[in-house]
């Protein structure tokens, strides 16, 4: 019987990132998932900094855009366009980012098995049995879970989430001149219900168009999407791809290993509250924990992401529980140089809402914002975009 070092369950960032970290530290890596590369995920798309650095001198990143304007609205009103002078956010498919950590994973040494499905683990002190759909069964040492929040690792280590969103996506393949249009500019609209928004990312030949809402209010999400796409004149365009998927936010307390079983990214519930962008953090938390194997050391793991993690998380919550009270405050405050500059550097990768929620004079805004609203005094909305 082959004893893996390490099996890793899910083949999407979070699980290749920990099989690429663990194989080149010489750890007998085995990644498992059902689909097979390159594949089609329900995904914005959109790398921040952050994200870039974790990838660069591993993969050559696939992009098929850098943007550097970026359209806000609110609810479809009230828009305004700030450029900047270098790429904000670097736009991917993700079934090519995606094969591109796969490779990356293969040239560090892991093995890649597709198209097997994992139907349950049992562990004992000393290693993992993973149960696949045809009855087999594998044995590790340590398993690696980054299969999805609904996924068979996230049930066996118990994660807990506090926020679940429905987000709504339509991939449209667009003409030439309608791709020329949004080229190197992407839009955010602030929705018509609290929490929600949607977006226009470019991809080329494609436009990315979503919308997210809190699970619940399927109905306003779907018909937000609707009017997001008629007000844009795309709402004939016929989809390559229509599809929607939820996002789960871990609870703070959640646990992220049970026993010789870790999971990483959307598995763990590791995303930004507020954006729900998760792919920066599926590679980071995917690093952590094939790190922490290669160590030998599990406990490291947790202990890892509650420190560089979590307090960025946790930030999320707060500006999405601003952002759902108060949506024109924080729409007009992106209007100003200070709230574009903060939005820059998020960006970039070169803050986290951690540290700018640590500025002495973002604290006493928000203390001023979490008074009951009056008329007198409301920010007024910025002028229409020209």
């Amino acid at each position: 019987m082959i004893i893996w070092d390490l099996v890793v369950v899910g083949a999407g960032p979070a699980g290749l990132s920990a099989a690429r970290e663990a194989a080149a530290a010489g750890v007998r890596t085995l990644v498992l998932d059902r689909a097979v590369h390159p594949r089609y995920k329900t995904c914005g798309g959109g790398l921040i900094g952050t994200s870039l650095s974790m990838v660069a001198g591993r993969i050559e990143v696939p992009a098929h855009d850098r943007v550097e304007r970026v359209t806000f609205t609110r609810d479809g009103r009230w828009g305004f366009t700030r450029r900047h002078g270098t790429p904000l956010v670097t736009m991917v498919r993700r079934d090519e980012f995606d094969d591109r950590l796969r490779a990356a994973a293969v040239s560090a040494g892991a093995e890649v098995r597709e198209g097997v499905a994992v139907r349950a683990l049992d562990q004992d002190p000393d290693g993992v049995r993973v149960r696949l759909a045809d009855g087999t069964t594998l044995t590790a040492r340590t398993v690696i879970g980054a299969d999805g929040s609904a996924g068979v690792t996230a049930r066996h280590v118990g994660v807990r989430f506090r926020q679940v969103d429905l987000g709504l996506e339509r991939e449209l393949p667009v003409s030439p001149a309608e791709a020329a249009r949004w080229r190197g500019r992407l839009l955010l609209d602030w929705g018509p219900f609290p929490g929600a928004y949607g977006w226009v990312f470019p991809k080329g030949d494609v436009l990315t168009v979503g919308v997210i809402g809190a699970r619940g209010e399927g109905d306003r999400t779907r018909a937000y999407l609707r009017d997001l796409l008629d007000r844009l004149g795309l709402a004939g365009v016929a989809a390559a791809h229509d599809s929607g998927h939820l996002t789960r936010c871990r609870a703070d307390d959640a646990p992220l290993r049970h026993g010789r079983v870790l999971v990483a990214g959307d598995a763990a519930g590791l995303l930004e509250p507020w954006t729900r962008e998760g792919i920066s953090y599926a590679l980071r938390s995917g690093t952590l924990a094939g790190a922490a194997v290669a160590a030998g050391d599990l406990d490291r793991y947790p202990r890892e992401v509650h420190e560089r993690l979590v307090p960025s998380m946790r930030a999320g919550h707060r500006l999405l529980e601003v952002f759902a009270r108060r949506p024109a405050v924080c729409h007009a405050f992106l209007a100003t140089p200070v709230g574009w500059a903060m939005f820059v550097r998020f960006c970039q990768g070169r803050s986290s809402f951690d540290r700018t929620l640590d500025r002495g004079s973002v604290r006493a805004a928000l203390a001023l914002l979490d008074r009951p609203s009056t008329r007198r005094g409301r920010p007024q909305a910025p002028a229409p975009a020209r």
